[in-house]
């Protein structure tokens, strides 16, 4: 692991509101949820009442695992501590968009197997962020 990634970065508070409060009351409890459509059965990201794919508002809070794959990244090398913005694709299908964490920022590669982890924000809530397996 280097140097930069051992330094924790202060985590932000997100915005909670109705429609993305059970997401946030989730990651508080180590969990990470993922909305499905009822009517089309797709799984959809970023969380929200409306299906984006078939617009019914039969949609419900879905647990996931949190794996999935790197889809693209980039490290940011010009701060300090220094870390990588990415993609990550999880099993489910959607994309998030993420930090990766506690890990070697130059062996990070497109493809690579991740994981969820969560950063408490000190708020009642966490931030997923994503390790290598």
């Amino acid at each position: 692991m280097s140097e930069s990634t051992k330094v924790i970065r202060k985590v932000p508070v997100p915005a909670i509101n109705v429609e993305s409060k059970p997401f946030w009351d989730a990651t508080a409890q180590g969990r990470l949820l993922v909305k499905r459509c009822r009517a089309c059965h797709q799984v959809h990201w970023y969380p929200r009442s409306k299906c984006p794919f078939c617009h019914s508002l039969d949609t419900a809070w879905e647990a996931s695992p949190g794996s999935g794959v790197i889809y693209s990244f980039s490290v940011m090398r010009r701060v300090d501590p220094q870390y990588a913005f990415a993609y990550v694709t999880l099993d489910e299908g959607v994309t998030l968009i993420t930090n990766i964490v506690d890990c070697d920022l130059d062996a990070l590669a497109i493809g690579q197997r991740v994981k969820v982890v969560f950063r408490d924000t000190g708020e009642g809530c966490a931030i997923p962020y994503f390790t290598p397996v």
